[in-house]
């Protein structure tokens, strides 16, 4: 069977090498022909066939040596880093326009390794700052005496310094995240107890989180967060590291966006298959506009709404959401954006349970 591609195409450049060459055989026997019956000497017919061939080789080789200058020029400027630059001609019916296509789909690839890599850098940046704010939170009252260093308190810290190193793992896991070999740790669980560990871990960075006004830095301690869950032994399935990287990030986002003395609300309700569950984070704070919803969980994608805080607020990296919709669709979740009468409703539905299919 004969490959697709293969053989003589009308437009490749074997064909027209062979082109050139019946031309230049055509040119020479037919200037001979007008040789004899015009009696002219050889050596003028000669001349001319040699003229009129080198005329048509320099047409054809300017054709096929032109594409390979520029394909030089380009791959010389993607192996100093550069991935913008891209080769004309791609539409070309020859190997050449195959090779253009193909150094395109290089350089699409190389830049996508590269945006990748700085959104990984990114991404962890962004994931340690939680775990660290708490962290920092626990010893900064040990060291101002607001607190003694217990064992509770040690175990604390503990427990931040463990999420820590699970964080780092998990967030490398983001480099094989395009391709689709990150694997879930599913595990049935209590919902009340675990989102309560959440949120206090979430109160100690709230409480601690610096925002940046026109009057100089303070310390943001106006949020309360506040944690719904029915039935209280509701029970889900989902892998609690993952889900921990969606609640945390929502909890963070909704803060960020609250008025003074603002309220977040958490609320875990039993979803629609076994051990599923459907999660709400509702903040009192500006909203999303229905324009912008579809794109508030790409990654940096920081909106266009005004902080309530005022324009110096932090406006975090934009990455919180986009990393909790990843880890929602590790589970074959959904997120979104729901409708809310006041501030934002972000809903979250994890499938629970993987049913056997028939």
């Amino acid at each position: 069977m004969t490959r697709p591609g293969s053989g003589l195409r009308p437009f490749s450049v074997k064909a027209k090498m062979s082109t050139l060459v019946v031309v230049s055989v055509f040119i020479t026997t037919g200037l001979l022909m007008v040789a004899v019956r015009t009696r002219t000497e050889l050596r003028f017919i000669t001349v001319f066939s040699v003229i009129a061939t080198l005329l048509i080789t320099q047409f054809v080789a300017h054709g096929l040596t032109a594409p390979l200058d520029e394909m030089t020029k380009v791959a010389r400027s993607i192996s100093h880093g550069d991935y913008t630059r891209r080769v004309s001609g791609a539409d070309r019916r020859d190997e050449l326009g195959d090779l253009a296509q193909t150094i395109n789909r290089m350089a699409d690839d190389l830049e996508a390794v590269d945006r990748h890599r700085k959104e990984l850098v990114a991404n962890v940046s962004h994931e340690l700052r939680t775990p660290i704010a708490a962290l920092r939170a626990v010893l900064e009252n040990v060291v101002d005496g607001v607190s003694s260093a217990d064992p509770e308190t040690m175990r604390t810290a503990l427990k931040q310094t463990e999420r820590l190193g699970r964080l780092v793992e998990t967030l490398l896991d983001l480099s094989r995240l395009d391709n689709g070999v990150v694997t879930l740790k599913a595990r049935r669980f209590e919902v009340w107890p675990y989102l309560s560990g959440v949120l206090k871990e979430a109160n100690l960075a709230v409480s601690h989180r610096r925002l940046s006004s026109g009057s100089g830095n303070h310390m943001r301690k106006d949020v309360h967060l506040h944690l719904d869950v029915s039935p209280p032994e509701l029970t889900a399935h989902a892998d609690a590291e993952r889900l921990h990287q969606v609640v945390a990030n929502l909890i963070d986002n909704a803060v960020k966006h609250s008025p003074p003395h603002g309220r977040v609300t958490v609320l875990a309700r039993r979803g629609p298959g076994p051990e599923s569950l459907t999660l709400e984070v509702l903040d009192e704070g500006p909203g999303i506009p229905e324009s912008e919803r579809h794109r508030v969980f790409e990654r940096f994608n920081r909106g266009e709404v005004p902080s309530p805080h005022g324009p110096g607020s932090d406006g975090g990296t934009g990455l919180g959401l986009a990393i909790a919709r990843w880890a929602v669709d590790l589970h074959g979740g959904r997120i979104g954006v729901a409708e809310s009468v006041r501030g934002c409703r972000i809903q979250v539905t994890l499938p629970g349970v993987p049913q056997p299919r028939g």
